[in-house]
């Protein structure tokens, strides 16, 4: 009991015996050290569930990113992009699923055994894939090689038109690659029907080049691609010049097919002398893009592409073709819709961890003074009874101060004493239960205060009294001859 406490409850009931020295029994914490556990214990509870849900939402996440096919250049490049990942440490790691190929990829992403792919713009994307990134632009490259020595002189071919009733070899074995050589066909009328197409692996172009297997070639790839830049040099061995076919209607087909784009192919952009091209060639272009799966966290896919760009000049010496690296279109008429994460990047309109998750922070709290009030209502309720019952032992004092006054006998006094000894018993183990305030107890002590000084009166009263003052005289009579 606390030491003030001590010196109201001072004077005892049964003959001015300090009640500080009445041994009590050992009571329960108090209701405020019980409080201050409680609320340093939700304290904790919320700085280890901050911390908690902090470690499990910044936690380094793996991805699968499908590729291929290969030995291809996006397969170096993406093997590249998980080691710079490892050594920078970053939230987002990769972990390469090689497939045979950008269709192969776009089917990984689709069934959901990737969360990334590299797939080719003009292919069919997944519904479910949305642009995180442009890995490269690719141009269309349509050429004639000179005569060989030997070879009988036929028809120059000089324009797309004229490629009818020939054969054109299409460098690669992706049937993409046949699809946009149609296209080209169809725009300048030209029945496909009517070409004869045939395909050979890019690492046997130059071979096949060199034994003059067809009229004219195809080769799809970056404006510096080594495998486009040797199938031509392949094209003219005896010397000759190459006669490069302009896609004057890249416009045309750009506008009736969004995935390609107008382009133009620098002069000299693959050497030689004179220059290969000696003039700019008209050509179109498709994209290489870095897609993300559609249900794919927001956050995550903005930490990749975050990461992806912070990487792009590690990688450009030993990958010329990180430099053409590019944000993806974020216009809603975009042919590939970009994921949202993306898009917070690209916009400056990344969420921090707590602009994520402060919603959830501030409901937590809310749910846990909830709780605690709950709480409270709750324990307070299990002590109902016992203040009920303490606001009933008050009354009774109460109502001993009455009877005290009007005692006939000091023996009914003691025995109302012995009462009043009891309910303060029960007074004291109810405020150290919390069930009562010090307020309260104060007024308690105000009763018992009144009780003592009725009993006093009363005693005072009986003992003036004539055969109370005869009984008393004998006893003491009786003690002196004793």
């Amino acid at each position: 009991m606390k030491p003030g406490l001590k010196r109201l409850f001072g004077r005892s009931m049964t003959g001015g015996t300090n009640l500080a020295d009445i041994p009590v029994p050992t009571s329960p914490r108090s209701a405020a050290r019980k409080t201050m556990l409680v609320s340093l214990a939700l304290v904790l509870a919320i700085i280890g569930t901050l911390v908690g849900g902090y470690y499990f939402a910044m936690r380094p996440v793996t991805l699968k990113i499908a590729v291929g096919p290969a030995n291809s250049d996006d397969v170096k490049v993406v093997q590249a992009l998980t080691q710079a990942f490892v050594q920078s440490k970053g939230y987002v790691r990769l972990r390469p699923v090689q497939t045979e190929g950008a269709t192969a990829s776009a089917e990984a992403i689709a069934q959901g055994k990737a969360d990334l792919a590299i797939v080719r713009g003009d292919l069919d994307v997944p519904k479910n894939a949305q642009a995180v990134a442009t890995l490269r632009k690719n141009v269309v490259v349509l050429w004639v090689p000179p005569p060989g020595k030997g070879k009988k002189k036929g028809p120059k071919i000089t324009k797309i038109a004229q490629l009818a009733g020939h054969k054109v070899g299409v460098v690669g074995r992706t049937q993409a690659n046949v699809n946009l050589l149609k296209v080209i066909l169809q725009q300048y009328g030209v029945d496909p029907a009517k070409v004869e197409i045939v395909q050979f692996p890019a690492n046997e172009a130059a071979e096949m080049i060199r034994g003059q297997k067809a009229d004219a070639y195809l080769a799809a790839g970056p404006v510096n691609s080594k495998i486009t830049s040797d199938a031509i040099a392949a094209s003219t061995k005896d010397g000759g010049v190459p006669t490069f076919l302009a896609i004057d209607s890249a416009e045309a087909i750009a506008q009736n097919h969004p995935v390609y784009e107008a382009a133009e192919i620098p002069a000299g952009t693959y050497g030689g002398s004179p220059d290969r091209p000696e003039d700019e060639v008209k050509t179109i272009s498709f994209a290489h893009h870095i897609v993300a799966r559609k249900g794919l966290s927001e956050t995550t896919v903005s930490m990749f592409t975050r990461q992806l760009f912070a990487v792009r000049q590690q990688l450009v010496t030993e990958f010329p073709l990180a430099a053409k690296l590019e944000t993806p279109d974020t216009d809603k008429d975009a042919v590939i819709p970009v994921h949202p994460g993306a898009a917070a990047f690209v916009d400056g309109e990344e969420k921090t961890f707590l602009d994520k998750y402060s919603d959830y922070i501030w409901w937590s709290l809310m749910a846990l003074s909830a709780m605690g009030s709950v709480g409270a209502w709750f324990a307070g309720y299990l002590k109902k009874d016992e203040r009920d019952n303490n606001s009933h032992l008050r009354e009774r004092l109460l109502d001993m101060i009455v009877a005290a006054r009007k005692s006939e006998t000091a023996d009914e006094l003691d025995q109302m004493q012995t009462e009043a000894d009891e309910i303060l018993r029960d007074t004291l183990h109810c405020f150290d239960h919390g069930a009562i305030e010090e307020g309260a107890l104060t007024a308690f002590n105000i009763a018992l205060d009144q009780f003592h000084a009725a009993v006093a009166d009363r005693k005072a009263v009986l003992l003036s009294l004539p055969q109370n003052l005869q009984r008393a005289g004998a006893q003491f009579r009786a003690a002196g001859n004793a």
